[in-house]
Parts: C-alpha cells; sequence; structure tokens
C-alpha cells in the first residue's frame, strides 16, 4: 500500500492525540498559560488590553485557579454568583465554567449598503479542566467551548470584506445553533514543554495585548481581532495538533497541524486530512524595549489543499464564485504590542502601541498584503484604570489575481482601509459596555465610505 502525504497526516495526527492534546491553533494556549498575562484584579481577569508581563497577576487565587481557569473575556465576579458554593467546589475539583454573552447594536448612519440599525448577539460559554485535580492525570488540561449567535447578521452593513463586528457572526453567520468549537487536550510532560490536540478554533491565534479579545473585550472588526492574510489557509474551527514550547510558562512557539477544511458544524474525523493539511509555526518573543514590556510576534502558514473556489467563512465576507486551480496556499504575518506605559501601582495595567502585516498567495487569497497599527490599553482617565480603550487604522491590499475574479461578482473593486475607535467601560464586575465607531472605505469601488456607529455589552456569567 502506498504511503501518502494524508495517510502520513493522519498518522501524526493519531499518534500526537494517544498521549496529550489542546491549544488552540497558532497559540490558543491552555487557559493556565494565558491566565499568567493578565491581571485577576476585578474588571480585567482574562482581558488582553491589561497584559504588562511585568509580573504574575495570578500568583495568589484572587480568580478560579491560579493556573488554570481565566478566558477572555471574563471578570472575576460574575452575574450569576457562585451558584450557592457549586462554583467554588468545582474550581477546587479543577473544573472551571465561563459564560459570557456579548450583544451588539450598530448600524452605518451613512455610506455603506444599510442604514438601518442591527441587533445581534454572541454566546461563548467556556469549561476547562486541570486533569490532575479532576482526574489524576498530572500536566494533562482538557477545554471545551461551545458558541452560537443570535439577532440580525451585521455582514453586508458597510459592504466591506472584513466583518466589522465579527463575534456577532461566530460560528455560523447563517445559524444560530450551538457548535463546539473546541475540544482540546494538552499534555504538558514539563514547564517549558508540551503536546496538543483535538478539535481547534483559531481567534486566539495571532495573539496581541492590545488587538485581540475575540472581538468582545476590545475592537470589534476583524482586521484588529487578528490578521485576516491567513483566512484561506486557516479554518475557524477544524481538527489539529501540534507542539508548544514555553519560557517562564508563557508560549514562545507553536507548531500547529491542522485539518484544512472547517468542520464548524461536524466533528471531521472522516473527513480528516482529506482535502490536504495546513501547517502553522508561531513564535512569540517577549521584549523589554527602554524598560516597558511587549512582544514580537512572527508567524506562517502553508497549506496543501487544492483551491479551486472561494469559499464561505465567518471572518470574511466573499462570494462564491470559482478561482483558477492551485494546488496551495500560504500566507506570512507578523505583529508587535509594546507597552508606552505602566502603572506603578499596578504593573498590570498600562497602555501602548500595536501594529501587524502579512503578506499571502494572491493567487489564493483575495487579501494580498495587509497593515494595521494603533494605540490601546487601559483608560487614561483618573478612577477609571479599569475602563480601556483603542484607536486603530488598517489597510487591506486586494489581491491582483483574485481582485477581477471580485470583480466580476460584486463591480469595480480596489483596496479596502477603515478605522476603528472603541471605548470599554467597567459597569461592574460582571458587565462592560463597549461604545464603538468605524469609519471604512470598503475595496468595492461601487460602495460609498460608511461611518459605523454601535455599542455592545458583554455580560459574564
Amino acid at each position: 500500500m502506498p504511503v501518502t502525504t494524508r495517510s502520513l497526516f493522519r498518522a501524526a495526527f493519531l499518534g500526537l492525540g494517544l498521549s496529550a492534546s489542546s491549544l488552540t491553533l497558532l497559540a490558543d494556549q491552555p487557559e493556565f498559560m494565558r491566565c499568567r498575562e493578565a491581571s485577576c484584579s476585578a474588571l480585567s481577569c482574562g482581558d488582553l488590553s491589561t497584559q504588562s508581563g511585568t509580573e504574575d497577576p495570578c500568583a495568589e487565587e484572587s480568580c478560579g485557579e491560579p493556573l488554570f481557569g481565566c478566558i477572555e473575556p471574563q471578570s472575576c465576579s460574575k452575574a450569576s454568583g457562585d451558584w450557592l458554593g457549586l462554583r467554588p467546589h468545582l474550581q477546587e475539583s479543577g473544573v472551571t465554567v465561563d459564560a459570557n454573552v456579548a450583544q451588539f447594536y450598530m448600524g452605518a448612519v451613512s455610506g455603506g449598503l444599510d442604514n438601518s440599525g442591527r441587533y445581534a448577539g454572541h454566546g461563548d460559554y467556556v469549561m476547562n479542566i486541570d486533569g490532575d485535580k479532576a482526574l489524576g492525570m498530572k500536566g494533562m488540561f482538557i477545554k471545551l467551548r461551545a458558541e452560537h449567535r443570535f439577532g440580525q447578521s451585521l455582514r453586508g452593513v458597510t459592504g466591506a470584506l472584513l466583518p466589522s463586528a465579527v463575534a456577532s457572526d461566530l460560528p455560523n453567520p447563517e445559524s444560530d445553533q450551538i457548535y463546539l468549537t473546541n475540544v482540546l487536550f494538552t499534555q504538558m510532560f514539563s514547564e517549558t514543554f508540551g503536546v496538543f490536540a483535538g478539535k481547534l478554533d483559531s481567534l486566539d491565534g495571532d495573539r496581541n495585548a492590545f488587538a485581540s479579545g475575540r472581538g468582545m473585550t476590545q475592537f470589534s472588526n476583524i482586521a484588529f481581532v487578528g490578521t485576516p492574510i491567513g483566512l484561506r489557509t486557516i479554518p475557524y474551527s477544524t481538527l489539529g495538533t501540534g507542539f508548544v514550547i514555553l519560557q517562564d510558562l508563557q508560549p514562545i512557539f507553536t507548531f500547529t497541524v491542522i485539518n484544512a477544511r472547517n468542520t464548524i458544524n461536524r466533528s471531521g474525523f472522516d473527513e480528516l486530512f482529506n482535502d490536504g493539511a495546513t501547517l502553522a509555526p508561531e513564535l512569540r518573543i517577549p521584549t523589554e524595549f527602554l524598560g516597558m514590556p511587549g512582544h514580537q510576534l512572527f508567524g506562517g502558514t502553508w497549506s496543501s489543499r487544492n483551491y479551486v473556489s472561494l469559499d464561505q467563512d465567518p471572518r470574511i465576507i466573499l462570494p462564491n464564485i470559482p478561482i483558477a486551480r492551485s494546488s496551495d496556499s500560504w500566507s506570512m504575518y507578523y505583529n508587535f504590542d509594546q507597552h508606552l506605559f505602566v502603572d506603578s501601582s499596578d504593573p498590570t495595567k498600562g497602555w501602548g502601541l500595536f501594529g501587524r502585516a502579512g503578506l499571502a498567495d494572491q493567487a489564493t487569497n483575495p487579501i494580498g498584503w495587509f497593515l494595521s497599527a494603533g494605540v490601546g490599553g487601559n483608560s487614561m482617565i483618573p478612577g477609571r484604570s479599569n475602563d480601556t480603550f483603542g484607536a486603530g487604522y488598517y489597510y487591506a491590499g486586494t489581491s491582483s489575481e483574485i481582485g477581477p475574479l471580485l470583480a466580476v461578482a460584486l463591480g469595480g473593486v480596489g483596496d479596502g482601509y477603515g478605522t476603528e475607535l472603541y471605548y470599554n467601560i467597567a459597569v461592574t464586575e460582571w458587565f462592560r459596555l463597549t461604545a464603538d465607531a468605524q469609519f471604512i472605505t470598503p475595496a468595492r469601488e461601487s460602495v460609498d465610505s460608511s461611518v459605523l456607529l454601535g455599542l455592545r455589552g458583554v455580560v459574564a456569567f
């Protein structure tokens, strides 16, 4: 029997899956890792905007487990309380349960395709299991995530290719059913090395202290939630496996092998690597420029999949049209975050700059190159240090090869660019209200530039 690329990928996946698993693709680190970069003080547990990297804010059990349990978004206090003592009992047994519901009301007040206001929402439900405490399996961590959307879709309001409120359309813009997008297993063999496998989602990849947050805690536009340059090679939710290398309990390098097709609404085992595989290395290096914390991130993707059309994806708005067949695809991306100010009384709070850049195979990717930059972090208003803010600008260069095909379906197509401003108010320990404004010039030349205004409310249950 001949050995095929597909059979090799299957063997690698199943082999690693027997011994371990789970991180989310491109650095969806297990929760015990990610919590170490976030403040566990009220209003900021798991909020990436508070990451300063100057100390271990989870060293004390002020928010669930000190090394395991913080997710973004969440607060240390919940609207549903402690469930008559059940929640802390579960935490002591190694199980943390977090539910976050985001609601959006947004609309274009001028330009775009639709000037009516739209209401949408997103539910995010996460369970983390410490295998040592719960199952007696030292070094094992299990993560389950279920998601659904409700209300109206915000796609198509501005005419842009990049969704202005990506969380409102996840995990499937065409359905309001609940989907299991993460079933992840991680086995840490030491404090510096672990392997993972399972069903992964990619929204936590390309991490940035001031521009990530899954579209629920920081920016809403996908342009500032993660790089849009690799969306053709990186499915939103699918099976995958890989390994992670840590330094000071922070992931500095991950290497992931994933199925090349989205399997949001199914397990995907019966089609594992049928359409090829994607390889995704990512390196994130902590820095201390001018004595201030920051990160430099370098990543890339390569997919062996045959591309013959522009598939539908919740993270980008595309017509379903055929393209010239291509036997593979690739992308490269970079981002940085750099603090300019850190609160001397609370090193987990501060603000600074961020930026992204990327290139992709123009034969298969509608966006051939991408740039973004901005500022964000904790509020500088006295007495409002738990509030966060952000302002960013992006430019998405349309592929010279895919652009003409898009023009046939959409009319003239050029490059797209835009700006987003937000201010996130910590109303209570479990409720955050965000005012958001976006100014977008879409790639579609027949659609006028738009001004998008809206509110986002997130409740942690």
